[in-house]
């Protein structure tokens, strides 16, 4: 009987999951080990992996009651955009790993469902061809290497096929040890929109070429006054990704930064960093409103995405949740993950008593640090 119950369940699931933890499980029965490794693994013992779920989970909530909830809007700005939700997909790499159509279908459901898609340099299909296939806001992210000409080039034909902004990620300067990927010998294809420029194909001792190609080619002597070098080759905004305490963060908003993601890497760089959502109010604080803040890692929840913004974050970034939907149901699959945060975002602003993204504030929430002055 038992057997036969555990079964029902699991088609099911794959029929209608419910919740991101079915769709994350979905994912590792559809990919190939070595695939669903690469995009659900971390850093070294994976503790930051862990702690960026696990933190809000100490994150409580301060509801109001008797607050109309009849009619609940998720609509917001991010940087004069109007989209549906406060959410953005982050640039995660190489979506065809996870489904036929890559990118494209991301970028298809992201358009759906009116967010901002943030595509990754490190995309299967080109920026030209996630262009051609859909019209709404998207984000270019990209790294600083070594030849500045590919990064130029880059930012040039992201700019040409309709990028509003650039993501310069800065937390890289080597890639960190992925214990699993070395283990899987984890060899990644081609990347097309470097063809022409240089080659992929690198030969690693370790078994991984995704670390021996970044350290070929990402520039390791990154530093702050490459950013006006970067603002000297474009006219979009920059968002610098990666930032974890105050004095980055004064530094990123006096480099001219349009602003600040809040971000570990997804637990993927140095372990041992903290979680994303526990420092989120340090830079929130550096700030000062100067420009806005936005934050990735460990998002599972409608409820999450209400912590981060009651925390003074203007969105959060879906990252390995839209990749485990890619891979479960492809289009259908990103655009329902969407859907699902969105549907539970309303639910927790209804029962909290915050009928619009507005209303949400820093009294609507105790964090564990609170809790602990609290009882001195």
């Amino acid at each position: 009987m038992q057997e036969f119950v555990t079964k029902v369940h699991v088609r099911n699931m794959a029929e209608d999951p419910v919740n991101v933890n079915e769709y994350q499980e979905l994912a590792r029965q559809a990919l190939l080990k070595m695939y669903y490794d690469f995009y659900a693994g971390g850093a070294e013992d994976q503790y930051t992996l862990q702690e960026n779920t696990e933190a809000f989970r100490r994150i409580t909530f301060r509801l109001r009651i008797l607050i109309d909830g009849s009619k609940i809007s998720l609509l917001t700005i991010l940087l004069g955009y109007h989209v549906s939700a406060p959410f953005m997909i982050a640039p995660t790499a190489r979506h065809k790993l996870a489904h036929p159509e890559g990118e494209v279908a991301t970028a298809r459901a992201a358009a759906a469902c009116n967010v901002i898609m943030i595509l990754s340099y490190m995309s299967m299909c080109t920026v030209e061809e996630v262009a051609s296939s859909y019209d709404a806001i998207r984000f270019f992210q990209i790294y600083v290497y070594k030849r500045r000409d590919i990064t130029t080039r880059l930012v040039q034909r992201a700019e040409r096929s309709g990028s509003k902004a650039i993501v310069l990620t800065v937390d890289v300067p080597r890639l960190g040890r992925r214990e699993v990927d070395i283990k899987n010998k984890m060899i990644a294809p081609q990347l097309k929109n470097f063809e022409g420029l240089l080659s992929t194909q690198v030969v690693s001792d370790e078994g991984s070429n995704v670390k021996a190609f970044a350290d070929s080619t990402v520039d390791a002597s990154l530093s702050w006054k490459d950013i006006v070098w970067l603002r000297s080759i474009t006219k979009s905004p920059i968002l610098i990704k990666g930032v974890l305490t105050h004095e980055d963060a004064i530094k990123a908003v006096e480099a001219g930064a349009a602003g600040i993601i809040v971000s570990n890497h997804g637990a993927r760089q140095l372990d041992y960093t903290p979680a994303t959502i526990s420092v989120l109010v340090e830079v929130v604080h550096a700030v000062k409103g100067k420009v806005p803040v936005f934050v990735d890692g460990g998002v599972r929840q409608g409820t999450d995405v209400f912590k981060v913004l009651a925390l003074g974050a203007q969105a959060v970034l879906i990252g390995r949740p839209v990749v485990y939907g890619l891979a479960a149901k492809g289009k259908i699959g990103v655009r329902r993950v969407t859907e699902m945060l969105k549907d539970e975002l309303e639910l927790t602003m209804a029962l909290s008593g915050c009928p619009t993204i507005k209303d949400i504030t820093r009294g609507h929430v105790i964090t564990d640090r609170e809790r602990f002055r609290s009882s001195l």
